[in-house]
């Protein structure tokens, strides 16, 4: 009864754009690990964990503990930009697992504490640095909820008035399995680059030269769908050849999750702007951007945000970062992640709605696919989005939250925290083989009726 009036209550009370709290009901009253208790009395298995939020899961002991023991020494929980022990310790630790070049050299810019506003600062930084003013975005991209971040977001629902916040020029992200080229693999993602670089030294493109180009090596919302090594290359040899700044957005890729550190890693490619958010925290809200030194160009005041300053959030994030690589989370997500992917494309040899199995690290998406249907050129099938809706509340009806992404929200995405374990992965495939076992039970019963 009361997950029924917390549900009740929340709809009430709460504006019409919440998003989770339609798709997944579940009022969470526990959580450890990777297990969530709901005020219904069952436990869940969360492979959502906070968007890819919670690297270490629910309530990590080693978290708990300092976060306790930091609110009992009157440590100070708010403030603003100033430095802290809890500050320079965090920094250090984060500076000292960077990227390339970047690694103990980079600048920091703490911002307002979601990563929406780290775009912002990216993006505003980039034109203060170049001083120009358009952006190299790319299809299918997600970087926020602010006008500056949904400018160079993809889909349409996101851009609106954000389309006149600045000049963007957008460019087919390389998307193997719908691929914008019709050709597919790496020559397709060799089409990607080759547009960029046309656009820079072509004088009659119509673009004029950038500040940035902005992109996610693996784009999350836009279906967990991974950019090619050899391409994330082009575009770095292509942007440094030309003086644009090359803007990474790790916010959910970062911090151990694609079986990288940071996902650039795997190609070897060092951003000018690196983006964090998400797991950075902790768990807690906390975002900011790492640069070159020589971008620093900002007077005091170009941007600011009142809650820059999170103790907590930066003690919970000091043992996030220090715990992945210590324990190497980030080589387990490539192997688990690799265990959970073969599973899934076991899977669509029963279960032909399963289009599409793809990822890296525990970044893992299935495209739900119109069986039925006949395959393009490059044999990829219509998306079937009534169909992963009933397959992710089947999910959720066996006890696993997972979330819905890219276009038309037909790709099951798996975000679990880095500490799943063997026997966890395991029973996430269970629940989504008897989840669509379910689905497409339901969906031929209307035939049947008919």
């Amino acid at each position: 009864m009361l997950r029924a009036e917390l549900l009740g209550r929340q709809a009430q009370r709460e504006s019409a754009a919440r998003t989770y709290a339609r798709t997944i009901p579940v009022a969470p009253v526990t959580a450890l690990g990777a297990e969530v208790t709901g005020a219904d009395g069952r436990t869940y298995l969360d492979c959502l964990s906070g968007a890819g939020t919670l690297a270490l899961g629910h309530n990590h002991p080693a978290v708990v503990t300092a976060l306790q023991e930091a609110l009992a020494s009157g440590v100070p929980l708010h403030t603003l930009d100033m430095i802290t022990p809890q500050k320079d310790s965090f920094s250090a630790e984060l500076l000292g697992r960077l990227p390339g070049t970047l690694r103990d050299r980079a600048k920091l810019h703490f911002c307002s504490p979601a990563g929406t506003d780290a775009v912002e600062a990216a993006l505003k930084l980039a034109r203060h640095a170049t001083g120009r003013t358009g952006v190299i975005a790319f299809t299918g991209a997600y970087h926020g909820m602010t006008l500056g971040a949904s400018s160079v977001s993809g889909p349409d629902r996101m851009r609106g008035a954000a389309a006149q916040a600045q000049p963007v020029t957008r460019l087919p992200y390389p998307y193997g399995y719908r691929c914008p080229f019709g050709i597919g693999g790496e020559d397709g993602a060799g089409l990607s680059a080759r547009l960029l670089e046309s656009f820079l030294t072509d004088p009659g493109s119509g673009v004029a030269a950038p500040a940035a180009v902005i992109l996610e090596v693996v784009q999350g919302e836009g279906g967990v769908i991974p950019g090619p090594d050899s391409w994330l290359r082009e575009i770095r040899r292509i942007t440094a050849a030309h003086g644009v700044l090359l803007i990474v957005d790790e916010v959910q890729t970062g911090i151990g999750r694609t079986g990288h550190y940071w996902a650039c890693e795997r190609a070897g490619v060092t951003p000018d702007i690196l983006v964090t958010s998400k797991a950075v925290g902790g768990g807690l809200p906390l975002a900011l951007i790492a640069y070159r030194p020589d971008l620093d160009t900002w007077l005091p005041g170009d941007h600011t945000g009142t809650f820059r300053g999170n103790t907590l959030a930066m003690i919970a994030g000091e043992i996030t970062l220090r715990t992945v690589g210590e324990r190497q989370l980030a080589e387990r997500a490539e192997k688990l992640g690799a265990r959970l992917r073969s599973g899934l494309r076991e899977l669509a040899r029963d279960f032909p709605q399963i289009g599409d199995v793809r990822g890296r690290g525990l970044m893992i998406g299935a495209e739900l696919v119109d069986a039925g249907a006949g395959p393009d050129a490059l044999g990829a099938r219509p998306g079937a989005p009534e169909f992963a809706r009933a397959v992710q509340a089947a999910c959720l009806d066996r006890g696993l939250i997972l979330e819905l992404g890219g276009r038309g929200g037909t790709v099951l995405r798996l975000l679990p925290p880095l500490v799943l374990t063997d026997a966890q992965a395991d029973t996430v495939l269970d629940r989504i083989a008897d989840a669509l076992a379910a689905a497409v039970s339901a969906a031929r019963r209307p035939e049947r009726a008919a």
